[in-house]
């Protein structure tokens, strides 16, 4: 199956849904994800700013602040390549690589080591933690040299069969609006 084409599709159907779902499973994606003990036990996070319709990491990102985390968001570099970079507060973003909020290069570096837990961003998941994600390959590189705990957030009506490649990373646990399965 070509990921392109199955990634268009997946597309197509988070369009569809309804923004009252989109609230909806948002509120319960963000409160199973802030009750995992792997959340309440991290020192350092690794997120991203989620974009459109998919599951909201800016109120996780806040609150996580508000706990006193270390909250790290990627810069995207030529190669995909990703750097964490540690910022206090959403406001130090700026508009880095693909319009993505960001933070900036003088934001200070963070070790990988150093992270506890990842928020892994998808298009969507399937039911084994395995993701069909924007076509860059920065998370799968990323997470093959981390030993982080690795957390994938996805909507309960987008849980599907993806394809596969060898290079391919499984998430640790996938959060929905129903809460958390953990695969590892």
């Amino acid at each position: 199956m070509d990921k392109k084409e199955f990634r268009k599709g997946v597309q197509a159907a988070i369009a569809a849904l309804p923004e009252s779902y989109l609230e909806e499973s948002n509120t319960g994606i963000r409160a199973a994800f802030l009750a995992m003990p792997e959340y309440k036990q991290a020192k350092t996070i690794f997120a991203y700013i989620s974009e459109k319709r998919e599951p909201d990491t800016v109120g996780i990102i806040e609150q996580a602040l508000a706990d006193g985390k270390i909250v790290a968001l990627p810069i995207s570099l030529d190669g995909g390549i990703m750097e964490p970079r540690a910022i206090q507060s959403l406001d130090e973003l700026v508009i880095g690589r693909y319009n993505i909020p960001a933070p900036t290069e003088a934001a200070p570096l963070v070790a990988d080591e150093a992270i506890d837990l990842i928020i892994v961003p998808a298009v969507t998941f399937n039911d084994r933690g395995y993701r069909l994600g924007r076509g860059g390959g920065y998370y799968d590189r990323f997470l093959s040299r981390s030993d982080a705990f690795s957390v994938g957030l996805g909507r309960d009506r987008l849980i599907q069969e993806v394809p596969l490649e060898a290079h391919d990373q499984c998430v640790a646990c996938l959060v929905t609006e129903s809460g958390a399965k953990r695969f590892r």
